[in-house]
């Protein structure tokens, strides 16, 4: 049911944190819808929802859902969603390619140009802070790689471990540091090379960019429940992942040499994931396997809902108290109107 414009103006208010600033009208822009969202909040179906209302097309900014075979525990769209609306940016490359936010930004721009074309609505969908922030402000500005450099910390990685390096990262730049995770190898080396080479702060390079995208209108929402409720979302999330066959992914993608892809073999059920099977795989390891598996998702969504506290763009949605076709709604009306 189509709710009046006036009801759905004063559900904004009560539901949503305000706008850390007034965004000004944009109606010469065209306007890109982005959802965002802790993981296990309900961003794909949303998007679904919303793209079979408007005719959109699903631009995917999850860092992992762009490898082939990485669908359970990425939480992909099924095949099915996939037939239904059009998705770009799932199942991109392989696991011997190399990906990174550069060329994140540059193939949502093209599928932005091609969506446009077809006279259809970009909806970005995901929860991967680095990237949507780099697609709205432009990526990072940081100095090319220095072999030298990268090859002595990556000596350092290999003979003092992850953990230490990030203590490292923890010290120099701790606000860069708590947005990725301590094991997330590829990062914290690059970080740290940035900061070596231009001794600035890899966070400080984010800030540098323009205040205002301006070339689209990014109408921007992120999607929250409390706290308890969130974890409780997730756990069962986990729980369903491993039911489904997250354990038999990962063993199928260890012969697609997912170890030798640094990133994708940190991303969270993965990295728990190869522990598991380099173990006894007694019963102990197994639970060792859950558990591990379900704090790492739940320190995850904190590290998400703090970089989006950052972003200025962004509406907060309070889920607890909306259905997803309410929230549906409200950003449809929201998209329709000149502001």
């Amino acid at each position: 049911m189509t709710i009046e414009e006036k009801k759905l103006q004063g559900l904004i208010t009560p539901f949503t944190l305000p706008l850390k600033q007034k965004i000004p009208s944009k109606e010469k822009k065209k306007k890109v819808i982005v959802i965002a969202g802790p993981t296990g909040i309900g961003k794909t179906q949303l998007s679904l929802i919303i793209a079979q209302a408007i005719g959109g097309e699903i631009i995917s900014a999850d860092s992992m859902q762009i490898y082939r075979g990485m669908d359970i525990g990425t939480a992909k769209a099924s095949i099915g969603d996939r037939r239904r609306i059009s998705h770009h940016l799932i199942d991109y490359c392989d696991l011997d390619e190399t990906f990174n936010v550069v060329e994140f930004c540059k193939q949502a721009q093209q599928a932005f140009k091609e969506i446009f074309a077809k006279g259809h609505v970009p909806i970005v969908a995901g929860g991967t802070g680095f990237y949507i922030h780099a697609l709205i402000y432009g990526p990072p500005t940081g100095p090319p790689s220095v072999p030298e450099v990268r090859t002595q910390l990556e000596n350092e990685m290999g003979d003092m471990g992850a953990q230490f390096l990030y203590q490292r990262l923890q010290n120099l730049d701790p606000e860069y540091a708590g947005t990725i995770t301590p094991n997330d190898r590829h990062k914290i080396i690059r970080a740290l090379e940035i900061i070596s080479l231009t001794n600035t702060k890899v966070s400080d390079f984010a800030k540098s960019v323009p205040s205002e995208n301006d070339t689209y209108d990014f109408r921007s929402w992120f999607l929250y429940l409390p706290k308890e409720m969130l974890y409780a979302r997730i756990d069962e999330r986990c729980d369903q992942m491993i039911a489904e066959g997250l354990i038999e992914e990962v063993r199928r993608l260890e012969k697609l040499g997912l170890r030798n892809n640094r990133s994708a073999s940190q991303a969270i059920g993965y990295r728990q994931g190869l522990k598991f099977l380099d173990s006894p795989q007694s019963e102990q390891d197994w639970s060792e396997f859950v558990r591990s598996f379900k704090q790492a998702s739940r320190r995850y969504a904190k590290r998400q809902c703090t970089w989006f506290k950052r972003e200025p763009l962004f509406r907060w949605i309070n889920m607890e108290k909306m259905t997803l076709e309410l929230t549906a709604e409200l950003i449809l009306q929201d998209y329709e109107s000149n502001f």
